[in-house]
C-alpha cells in the first residue's frame, strides 16, 4: 500500500524465533512504532538497554528470552542480539525510498556517544570505549559484552555501524549512551524518505 506521497506504506515488521540448546529467544520489531517496548531477558541492565533502543529509536519491539543464566549472561545476550538484528533485517525489507544513513550524537553526564550507521548490506563495526572501565556494572552485565552485543547485531542486520565514545567515567552511563545514540542513528537511518524512490543505492541493491 502507499499513501499520497507514493512512498511505500506496508507494515515494517520483523518476528524472529531462535531456539538452542541454551537459549530460547523471541524477538519482534515495527520500525514505525511508538516506542513501546515489553524486555524480558533475565538480565537486568541488559533489559534497561534494550528499553533505550525501543523508547529512542521509536520502535515497537518485544523481547522475550529464556536462558542458561546459571552458567552466565553471555549465551543469552548474544542469542538475543542475534534474534535483534535478524528481526531488524526483516522490518526494512528490500530499504527501498529509506534514508539508509544516520547518525546520532549523544551524551549522558559525563560521558558521550557517537554512532553512525548505514544500512548497507554489508555487516561491518568499528567500535570504541575508554580504556579503564569498570569490568562490571551490577551482578550479571560484563562490560565486555557491549561490543559483542553491536557485533552480533551487525551480523545479523547486515549494516555498518561505527560507535564511538571518545569520554566518559561512569560504566553505566558510558554503555547507556551508546544505546540510546544507537537508537537514534537506527530510527533517522531507517525512517522513510518522502523524496527518494527506490533502493538509495548506484547498486540498486540494499
Amino acid at each position: 500500500m502507499t499513501g499520497g506521497t507514493g512512498i511505500e506504506t506496508a507494515p515494517r515488521r520483523g518476528r524472529v524465533e531462535r531456539v538452542t540448546k541454551e537459549t530460547s529467544v523471541l524477538v519482534e520489531v515495527d520500525l514505525d512504532g511508538t516506542g513501546n517496548v515489553e524486555v524480558s531477558t533475565g538480565v537486568g541492565f541488559f533489559d534497561h538497554m534494550l528499553n533505550q533502543l525501543g523508547k529512542h529509536g521509536l520502535f515497537d519491539l518485544t523481547v522475550k528470552t529464556e536462558g542458561d543464566l546459571h552458567i552466565d549472561a553471555h549465551h543469552t545476550i548474544e542469542d538475543t542480539s542475534l534474534a535483534l538484528g535478524a528481526a531488524f533485517r526483516e522490518a526494512l525489507g528490500d530499504k527501498s525510498g529509506l534514508r539508509r544513513f544516520g547518525n546520532a550524537s549523544c551524551p549522558l553526564d559525563e560521558s558521550l556517544a557517537e554512532v553512525t550507521v548505514d544500512l548497507s548490506g554489508r555487516p561491518y563495526l568499528v567500535h570504541s570505549e575508554p580504556e579503564g572501565m569498570a569490568p562490571m556494572i551490577g551482578p550479571e552485565y560484563d562490560t565486555t559484552m557491549t561490543r559483542h552485543i553491536l557485533e552480533s547485531f551487525v551480523a545479523q542486520a547486515a549494516i555498518c555501524l561505527h560507535v564511538r565514545v571518545p569520554y566518559g567515567r561512569n560504566a553505566h552511563h558510558i554503555v547507556e549512551a551508546q544505546f540510546k545514540a544507537l537508537a537514534r542513528a537506527l530510527r533517522a537511518a531507517s525512517e522513510r524518505d518522502p523524496r527518494a524512490t527506490g533502493v538509495p543505492s548506484t547498486k540498486g541493491v540494499l
